[in-house]
């Protein structure tokens, strides 16, 4: 593995780019807020290391034509780590037939839609068995394997944070054993799924206005 130092300046904002290592293996892209005086005494005042530098960040989703840069702006937006190729896929067509039985032609073109169209709004897809382990929770993670950073898990009490800059920007939200108890929310929910602009929030930051373009896949057993 590549170990050069990468360093970016987003904004007014110094960040080191590092890789994370995984339990099952690999690494994945981490940013973590630097200072210029920590480089200068990695470094030294006259062996600055090289910064790309951009004017901030923005999350365009495409799949098709992927460019982490546009313009000035970083894309937040990740590059998916698999690239489809034609072929029998009969273990996941089975898998996938399993989950939505009758309703298979809905589900490939749900799928096929999140990668052609991920900015297209789409209905809230909620997985329902009062039975245990009948591979709702697999699906969750299948669709977290194809999608990468981009799929998000979330639990009940996210939604009730005031806080949502870890998800508001994804293309899925994964609910997993989800139990509304109040009317607000569903009805959050159900509004956030036809949002097309949503105020995003962080600690220690102001709440920005960005384009909303999340799908929600929810399971229950109840």
């Amino acid at each position: 593995m590549e170990t050069k130092e990468r360093y970016i300046r987003v904004g007014t904002s110094l960040i080191k780019v590092v890789m994370r290592p995984l339990i099952k293996g690999g690494y994945a892209e981490e940013h973590i807020a630097w200072s210029y005086e920590t480089l200068r005494q990695d470094y030294g005042r006259g062996n600055l290391p090289e910064i790309e530098k951009y004017d901030g960040f923005c999350v365009i989703p495409d799949h098709l034509n992927y460019r982490r840069v546009h313009g000035t702006y970083l894309n937040q937006y990740e590059p998916l780590v698999h690239a489809p190729t034609a072929g029998e896929c009969p273990n996941i067509m089975q898998f996938l037939t399993h989950i939505f039985g009758e309703q298979i032609e809905l589900g490939l073109d749900y799928l096929q839609l999140l990668y052609l169209r991920p900015t297209q709004m789409l209905p809230i897809l909620l997985l329902v068995s009062n039975e245990r382990n009948t591979g709702k929770t697999t699906f969750l993670r299948f669709l977290k394997m194809l999608f990468g950073k981009n799929a998000t898990f979330n639990t009940n009490d996210d939604f009730r944070s005031q806080f949502n800059a870890d998800w508001a920007n994804r293309l899925l939200v994964l609910v997993d054993e989800l139990l509304l108890n109040k009317i607000e929310d569903t009805e959050k929910i159900k509004n956030l799924s036809t949002a097309i602009d949503y105020k995003v929030e962080a600690k220690g930051k102001d709440r920005r206005e960005i384009e909303f373009f999340a799908k929600f896949v929810l399971c229950s057993n109840n």
